[in-house]
């Protein structure tokens, strides 16, 4: 257990007592983030990012030690397990390297040179690479023997051969490094299928494609594997061309030197030479063709979830429009438009469906339903979903706000993937039981503007659309990463105990979805809760989970104040100390900037709450339950702009972040095609990661560079100064700028257009 504590502790260059704490936290029980906000002096202020790249170190060592274990007891049964092998093994410090130790004793199916063994061919095989100046053809006729299916010489020296190629293939230290440099130095090439060139077109790029393999990026990987496994495409790994001389390749240079075999003009030497080229082809280099695909698909499945990670924690935290009523629009033509109201507990008050869109074309009189409606409510927000008729729909409630300015009306289009997915599941059924399933979406609409976070958290986060490839990618894993994302999401913010959902509380510190029921049943049957101690009446929430949740917990205007803030009940001593020396009330303390910033932290320290816990508790005293969320705010999209022929190179929009890529950003405009922001054109200055710059949900101003209506391609940039590419003609796929507009604008027309098609790609 030490090694692995050591390991982790290196890995994430913080003390072992660190890690050993944090890891008998995790161990019993506890979570990520309790851990991170409530045991700073226990595990030396490891934060919540901290404490999951930990987590999964330690699920990943664990998984080794207990692999080590099996292989150790495997090789011990069969009685090949001597001291030197004994120590490789505990010396492993991956999973790649314990299997090629691993690969000579695995059991495996009778191969050619298990055959050749059982014939009596091994001796004949080790005596030609031991010395190299016998004869093979005359050294083998000393094994024929057709009772163990050896007819003559030939066969003899075939077995022999088999034996050394396996041999060749199972050394755990050539292997390694013959991995590695194929790694560094190979080629991923790709090349297309008879049935990609009959209905592959979209994988067209990667026909004839070849890139070093370490430099693939995650988007140009998975999108190559995606066209293999349709059949479209052929991926293979080489080395560059060599010296058409003859010899051995580089590779096989390599396998020969390990077993001193060359080219010094003794009999065996050309035999030998061949076991190894063949070893190398039929063996090795196919063996290390899958292992090294596999490794690269997984290097580009964790950037995928990676990105795709923090696009959903930038979505869930985006800013809540808050306690007020607002309309949802779920935008329709021949349905119509679906309308539903929530005041500002979330409850739903009216719903509606209105026909301003043809056929039926009822303008007028949806214009009169809506203020009516908006008027009766008391809204001031209209949340209208960007799917179909979205622009129809932002038309008609900009001429309601124009036609009624009484009513102080504001909109926002927002980003509806996923509502329909709410909308027929069991969750929708259950919130909204008597509600037809087409007006659940219009509800999702208004509720995810009135706070993203306790909207977002009923839908599969998969379905909230904000990843690339994500069908590619292990399910398993992206799904473990994005429950993370959410409970670390959910845990910043905090949640309203008399309010919340039963969605939203099971992603709540300790809470499994049975107690979020039993919270929430308790609280209907029992009304609302007026302090964090009656948390501990409802069924099965014990001590234990009690510690877990309620630091998470709040309740806004309960019987103690400090039940509203992220000060955890069990540091309450720590507030009354306070109050207690200086005399004052928790009403006097709580937001008084001046006195809580004149306190001396470390007098109120004990032997159970340190510094950085006192800390914290003053500064939540300071604002008690603050919202880590951004201030809400809203873009406004260009009138006359609804579609994608309305766009011209050099307008200047105002947009919202609906997607973030390694290469870019896609930004909402309001055409119901989002453009694409290359990462050459975020930013003056060079930029290494686009989420550095932009995040999904900012509100950003882009330039229009380039427009394919045909393709639904749009290029945008945020440098505002940026002139858009002159004519420009198509070749070979990139594009090509004419006119003297300089070889910079030239490469970031290119990069774009690589970028667009890309994009279209994916």
């Amino acid at each position: 257990m030490n090694d692995i504590l050591n390991k982790i502790a290196e890995d994430l260059r913080v003390a072992p007592r660190q890690v050993r704490s944090a890891v008998e936290l995790l161990d019993d029980g506890a979570t990520v983030p309790f851990v991170a906000r409530y045991r700073k002096e226990v595990t030396g202020g490891l934060d919540d990012s901290q404490l999951r790249r930990l987590e999964d170190r330690l699920g990943y060592l664990r998984e080794l030690e207990e692999r080590r274990e099996l292989i150790l007891r495997s090789i011990g049964e069969q009685g090949r397990l001597d001291r030197e092998l004994e120590a490789q093994i505990k010396a492993a410090d991956s999973k790649t390297r314990l299997e090629d130790l691993y690969h000579p004793y695995k059991p495996k199916r009778r191969t050619k040179a298990q055959i050749a063994r059982e014939a009596g061919l091994e001796p004949l095989a080790r005596s030609l690479l031991a010395d190299p100046r016998q004869v093979p053809e005359v050294i083998a006729r000393a094994f024929v023997d057709l009772a163990k299916g050896v007819p003559d010489a030939a066969s003899a020296l075939n077995g022999a051969q088999q034996i050394l190629m396996e041999s060749f293939a199972e050394d755990a230290e050539l292997v390694g490094r013959l991995r590695e440099h194929l790694w560094e130095n190979g080629l991923l090439v790709s090349s297309v299928t008879e049935a990609g060139e009959r209905d592959g077109g979209k994988f067209g790029d990667y026909f004839a494609y070849q890139e070093p393999l370490h430099k693939v990026p995650s988007h140009r990987a998975l999108a190559l594997f995606r066209g293999r496994n349709a059949g479209y495409l052929r991926l293979q790994i080489r080395l560059p061309e060599e010296d058409p001389a003859p010899g051995l390749g580089a590779c096989e240079q390599m396998v020969a030197a390990r077993f001193a075999i060359g080219s010094r003009g003794r009999a065996a030497d050309s035999w030998l030479r061949e076991s190894v080229s063949r070893a190398w082809r039929i063996k090795i280099l196919t063996r290390l063709d899958l292992e090294l695909k596999a490794r690269l698909k997984e290097r580009a499945e964790e950037e995928a979830i990676r990105v795709f990670a923090g696009n959903l924690a930038d979505l869930l935290l985006a800013a809540p429009a808050g306690r007020q009523a607002i309309i949802g629009l779920d935008p329709g033509l021949r349905t119509g438009v679906k309308v539903a109201v929530v005041d500002a507990t979330s409850k739903v008050v009216e719903t509606a469906t209105i026909y301003p869109h043809a056929p039926r074309k009822r303008w007028q009189e949806s214009l009169a339903e809506l203020a009516a409606i908006a008027r009766r409510h008391n809204a001031r927000l209209i949340s209208i979903g960007n799917g179909t008729a979205s622009r129809e729909t932002d038309r008609l409630v900009a001429q309601l706000i124009k036609a009624h300015p009484e009513l102080g009306l504001r909109k926002l289009v927002v980003n509806e993937a996923g509502a329909s997915v709410y909308s027929a599941s069991e969750l929708g059924s259950q919130e909204l039981p008597e509600m037809d399933v087409s007006l659940r979406g219009a509800v999702s609409i208004a509720r995810r503007l009135q706070d993203p976070l306790a909207e977002l958290v009923k839908i599969e986060p998969k379905a909230i659309g904000v990843g690339q490839y994500q069908h590619d990618v292990c399910q398993t894993r992206l799904a473990r990463m994005l429950g993370n994302v959410v409970e670390d999401c959910v845990n910043a913010v905090g949640v309203d105990v008399n309010t919340a959902s039963q969605a939203l509380l099971t992603r709540v510190s300790g809470l499994s979805r049975k107690l979020a029921d039993n919270l929430v049943r308790y609280r209907d049957e029992h009304g609302a809760f007026s302090d964090r101690v009656a948390l501990k009446r409802v069924p099965r929430l014990g001590d234990k989970t009690f510690q877990q949740a309620a630091g998470f917990l709040r309740v806004p205007n309960g019987a103690n104040p400090l039940d509203a803030s992220a000060v955890h009940p069990e540091a309450y001593p720590v507030v009354q100390r306070i109050l207690r020396s200086s005399g004052k009330t928790i009403k006097d303390v709580i937001g008084n900037r001046p006195f809580l910033r004149a306190i001396a932290a470390e007098d109120f320290t004990d032997a159970r709450f340190g510094l950085p816990t006192v800390r914290d508790i003053i500064g939540e005293l300071e604002k008690p339950g603050r919202d880590p969320r951004p201030e809400f705010k809203t873009a406004e999209f260009r009138d006359g702009v609804e579609g994608i022929g309305d766009l011209q190179p050099g307008m200047i929009l105002e947009g919202v972040v609906s997607n973030v890529t390694n290469f870019g950003a896609f930004v909402d405009i309001g055409v119901h095609q989002d453009g694409l922001v290359h990462i050459s054109a975020m930013a003056d200055t060079f930029v290494k990661d686009p989420r550095a710059v932009v995040r999904a949900g900012d509100v950003v101003r882009v330039k229009v560079l380039q427009v394919d209506p045909d393709r639904r391609r749009i290029g945008l940039s945020m440098r505002l100064s940026e002139s858009a590419p002159g004519p420009r003609t198509e070749s070979g796929g990139r594009v090509v700028t004419s006119g003297k507009s300089g070889q910079s604008r030239a490469r970031s027309a290119r990069a774009l257009a690589d970028a667009l098609e890309k994009a279209t790609k994916s």
